[in-house]
């Protein structure tokens, strides 16, 4: 059995994004354990003089490690993932780096048309930076549009061409989880990289 964590990219109380998670969670329950979690409770990133991580963002950052994927589900706020989201991956390479060659699977749900395409963008960017060093799932998408009327009062997706796309999205994102355990030849130049890696000195 699978173990991934979920992460919702908003501090919001009502997001279809963690009705997405909650429902991948429910649906692949027989392939993968996901356990939800929340960025809501992280503290703003202010770049410490002590270097010293909140224990909050130690948790998630062990939980992260120990896991063999991660989904992350973005709402689009201007173009572009929440400022919550970017908040939480700052802290999470800061001086630790869970997310170095971690499978990553990115969706999405959003109120409009365009099902957060444009952060899910911005996202991949900000996942494949220096610092975080993410092995993101290539050429896939998933686009949850007008996600106010995509689930019905259970929790569940109503579109089943969606749920089938879901499936297989998946499917191929647990074999990815298991391609990426045999990109291991440079997992510890990679963390080095990391944990060196300084704008300043560029």
């Amino acid at each position: 059995m699978k173990k991934m964590i979920g992460i919702v990219g908003t501090n919001s109380d009502n997001s279809t994004n963690r009705e997405l998670l909650k429902f991948m969670a429910r649906h692949f329950k027989d392939v993968a354990e996901i356990e939800v979690v929340e960025i809501k409770e992280i503290p703003l990133f202010n770049k410490p003089e002590s270097k010293e991580v909140p224990p909050l963002i130690k948790e998630l950052a062990q939980k992260i490690e120990a896991s063999d994927g991660v989904i992350i589900s973005t709402p689009e706020y201007d173009h572009a993932v929440p400022a919550s989201l970017m908040n939480a991956l700052n802290w999470l390479s800061y001086h630790i780096y869970p997310f170095v060659d971690k499978p990553v699977m990115i969706t999405g749900a959003s109120y409009g048309t365009l099902g957060s395409s444009r952060a899910q963008q911005h996202l991949r960017q900000t996942l494949d930076s220096p610092e975080l060093k993410a092995r993101i799932m290539p050429s896939s998408e998933f686009l949850l549009s007008h996600s106010l009327q995509a689930f019905d009062d259970e929790g569940n997706l109503k579109d089943q061409i969606q749920i089938k796309k879901l499936e297989g999205l998946f499917s191929d994102f647990v074999l990815f989880s298991e391609m990426v355990k045999t990109f291991n030849q440079t997992h510890l130049l990679n963390k080095k990289e990391a944990e060196n890696f300084s704008w300043e000195n560029l």
